[in-house]
């Protein structure tokens, strides 16, 4: 049994994917967001970003980018953090995190069947974070209105959903073709 790889903890590859993955979160979130009409909710690019960090790094990674890119935009945005939507953005991470040994995509190898896969997790991921854990986190800590905060979570559970089938999925197939696939030879 090799106890140093468990003593070892969190790595410094993942610390440094952390604060990366978290700030470009921050900017894609702050800069790049779409609104759908339905207050305080946009289109999202971040999370399509989010999906590649998670993958990569799994589900702690994929948490704290999150949590911390989230909290950063609303910080700087509207002063103070929405902790209900920082906290979902942060289990969607994990949740997305979760995939990462499944997807392997160190080895440079993404199937169309994981990929689909993977989409039909990042959409029940999505449902769980904004239909189900943003509204309550609203009516629990903000006291908000059911229906206002269902509505925004179902608009934000379908906009992240897409936003990650399209930008995610595009972000997650050109990393794998940029990676050596599993036992290939190079010419040197």
């Amino acid at each position: 049994m090799n106890t140093k790889k468990k003593s070892e903890g969190f790595s410094v590859r993942s610390v440094v994917a952390t604060g990366i993955g978290a700030a470009v979160f921050f900017v894609l979130m702050k800069f790049i967001a779409i609104p759908t009409g339905v207050p305080n909710t946009t289109i999202n690019v971040a999370e399509g970003w989010l999906a590649l960090i998670a993958g990569l790094f799994g589900p702690v990674v994929g948490l704290l980018v999150g949590f911390i890119g989230h909290t950063l935009n609303d910080a700087v945005t509207y002063g103070s953090p929405w902790w209900s939507w920082v906290i979902a953005d942060g289990i969607f991470g994990f949740l997305l995190g979760l995939g990462e040994k499944y997807l392997a995509l160190e080895y440079g190898n993404l199937s169309n069947k994981k990929l689909i896969q993977f989409n039909i997790w990042q959409v029940v991921s999505n449902i769980i974070a904004w239909f189900i854990i943003a509204p309550i986190g609203d009516i629990l800590i903000y006291k908000e209105a059911a229906q206002k905060v269902f509505l925004q979570g179902a608009v934000t559970a379908v906009v992240n959903s897409l936003s990650v089938a399209i930008i995610g999925s595009l972000l997650l197939v050109a990393y794998v073709k940029s990676r050596p696939k599993k036992n290939s030879l190079r010419n040197e």
